[in-house]
Formats: C-alpha cells, structure tokens, sequence
C-alpha cells in the first residue's frame, strides 16, 4: 500500500480510537488518561498491532501538546496569583516536596538507577495533575469549599516548583557537566524572573501584542507566539515546557480567556496524542516486573498526598472534613507525571524499565485519584459519626 495512504489510515484510527476512548472515559466518570496510555500500550512496540508509519507526525504532536498543555496552565494564573498562592502556601509546598519526592527517589535507588533515575521519579511522584484535579473539582461541586484555595495554592507551589525542576531535569539528562549545569540553571533562572518581571509590570503589553478580533489570526499569533517561545527557551535549556507556562503567565485579562477558551480543543487533542506517544514507546512486556512497585509507590504516595492537603488546610482553619477533601483532591498524578518520564526517555538516560513504572504509576493514580475525591467525602462522614468530636460550625463549608 501506498505510504502516505497507509500513514492516514494509521493516524484515522489513533484519532478515532481517542475518541470512543474519551467518550468511554467519561461515561466511566474517570479521566481519560489512563485510556490513552493504554491505547499506546496496545499499538506500540511490542504491542497488539504496532503502528510504524505516522511515528514522525506522532512525535511532533506530542511535544506540541506538551507546549499547549502547559501554556494554558500558565493561562490560568497571573503573575500576582502566583505570588500570593506562594506566599500562602510555601510550608505546605515544602512539605509536599519531602513527603511526595522521596518515596519515587527512594525506589529508584532501590532499583538500581542511580542518582538520574532518582531525580526523574522524584519528580514523577512529586507532582498532581493540575488538569484532572480541576476537573473533578468542577465536576464535584467543590470549586467554591474553604479547602479549594489550599489545594489550589498547593498546585500553584507546584507548578513553581516545576519551573526551578525542568531546567535542572534537562540539564542532567543531557550529561552537560556541573558548571555546565549551574549555567544552565542559572539561565533558567534568569529566565524565570525576567519573564515574571514583565508578567508583572507589562503583562498588558504582551497580551495586546497576540490579541486580535479576528478569530482565526488571534488564534495564530497565540499559537505562533507559544511554539517559538518554547523553541527558544528549549534552545537555552530552560525546557520548552517552561517557556510555554511563562508565556501564559504572561498573557492575562480578556486576551488570556479567549486564548483559553480557543486553544482547548487544540490542547485536549494533542495531548491526546502526547499519552498515546508516551505509551507508544513503553513496550508492555516491561510493566509486570515493575507492577508490584508502581503498586507500593500508589499506596505510599496516595497517603502523603492526603497527609500533605490535610496538613495544609489544618494551618488554613479547615476542619477535618474539608482536610479530608483536600488530601484526596491532590492524590492524581496525570500530565506532568509522563511529562518528565517522557523527558527522561527520550534523552536515552534512563533505565528502559523506567518508562514502564511511570506508566503504570500513572494508571494507577490517574484513576484513583478521582476515585478517592468521590469517595473521601462520605468515607470521613462515616468515621466522623462513629467518633463524633466538637468542630466549628463552618469547618465543612
């Protein structure tokens, strides 16, 4: 058959596929993740029917729905948010760093992959999944509970944390050597604050540069302005990823919204495609020596994060019910998670099997997540009737 017939039949199918597997994901009331990994598990190599024809297009896709997935988290906030979410929840930031990143840098010791393999699962089991937790938030009704803001100034942290993260992450994977990587991260930094400087001080300018009445040149210059923001902060080692969040940091007001509401279908598709390419390349026949790991790392790491939002929204004046919630809100890894394994794998540094416990991690905790935000609620009710204590009256709103 003709290549380029057979590369559109092949791309027809993953995106037909992606959609009745979104659609099952929904009627599923989990997110569609864990189905998109598994999609690319089953067309990979090693797979049921692997797919050799669209791998140039389908890699491509996936680093444009990274760059889209993290501009629009970075549309979501304005430079003073992220100021005041730090502010408010540093402690509980770092103690979402030590409870979180150590259980996936501990088990990559364990395994043998050295201090690299470490870092990389550190971040791996480090950091929630902004887009499935506002999902089931909105979902749930909780948008407006007196925990939401701990959870999201947690998120906020989070991300902030990813910014400082990445860079050095790139850093190390390409082998540049300790100077070379403190020049590294010391243009991140740089970076970083000249690009929160601006968000800050000039952040209408840069949104009226991009903004546009007509739809469709709006819709370019944003989409222009991203990839070559996150090419050239790629090229000056401060990942693309990052470049794309400062840009939407940076866009704020009207034009942030537009941009928002524009972008979504561009994002949910390609990041579609970005699991799919994530699962593409993890050979199946490697998560079963791996699974009972993944398996510990979401019993382990499902407690701290509830330690973690219980523990936050305690210093907030939240009682027991909203900590209760605010723990499971923040279980979900997703995103982020394939994100820096992706990262991880691409540069070749890592153990192969790598891969395959993040995916299975992911699995995991991208449906248990949801599952325990569902359920926490009348779980704590239930234990809260059988030893009933004396609370403030608003403790629960």
């Amino acid at each position: 058959m003709d290549h380029t017939a057979l590369s559109l039949i092949e791309l027809g199918a993953v995106f037909f596929g992606l959609g009745a597997l979104g659609r099952l994901a929904g009627r599923l009331g989990l997110s569609p993740i864990p189905l998109y990994l598994l999609g690319g598990l089953a067309f990979g190599e090693g797979g049921l029917i692997p797919l050799t024809d669209i791998g140039g297009f389908t890699h491509l896709a996936g680093e444009i729905g990274v760059v889209l997935l993290l501009l629009l988290l970075g549309l979501e906030y304005s430079a003073a948010e992220l100021f005041t979410g730090l502010k408010r929840s540093w402690a509980g930031g770092l103690a979402d760093i030590v409870l979180n990143a150590a259980p996936g840098a501990a088990v990559a010791l364990l395994l043998g992959w050295g201090p690299v393999g470490a870092l990389v699962m550190a971040g791996v089991t480090y950091v929630s999944s902004s887009g499935i937790i506002a999902k089931v938030l909105g979902d749930l009704g909780r948008l407006g509970n007196r925990e939401t803001p701990v959870v999201l100034s947690i998120l906020v942290f989070e991300d902030l944390a990813m910014a400082l993260y990445l860079p050095i992450l790139t850093a190390v994977l390409g082998g540049i050597s300790f100077l070379g990587g403190l020049r590294a991260v010391g243009i991140s930094l740089a970076v970083i604050t000249v690009v929160l400087v601006i968000a800050l001080r000039f952040g209408g300018h840069v949104s009226s540069i991009v903004d546009s009445e007509d739809r469709e040149v709006f819709l370019l210059k944003v989409l222009g302005a991203a990839l070559l923001v996150a090419g050239v902060a790629s090229a000056l080692q401060v990942s693309a990823a990052v470049g794309a969040f400062l840009l939407g940091i940076a866009i704020s007001g009207s034009t942030a919204e537009n941009a928002t509401n524009m972008l979504e279908p561009l994002r949910d598709l390609f990041a579609a495609v970005f699991f799919v390419v994530f699962g593409l390349n993890t050979d199946p026949a490697a998560i079963p020596p791996v699974l009972a790991w993944a398996v510990a790392l979401a019993a382990v790491t499902t407690l701290t994060k509830v330690a973690t939002g219980w523990w936050a929204a305690r210093r907030q004046g939240v009682g027991r019910l909203g900590r209760a919630r605010a723990g499971a809100a923040l279980v979900a890894r997703g995103e982020f998670s394939i994100v820096i394994a992706g990262l991880a794998v691409t540069a070749g540094a890592v153990d192969g099997e790598l891969a395959a416990l993040a995916t299975a991690y992911v699995l995991l905790m991208a449906i248990l997540g949801p599952v325990a935000a569902r359920v926490i609620e009348p779980v704590a009710r239930t234990l809260r009737r059988k030893s009933p204590r004396v609370e403030p009256a608003t403790s629960d709103a």
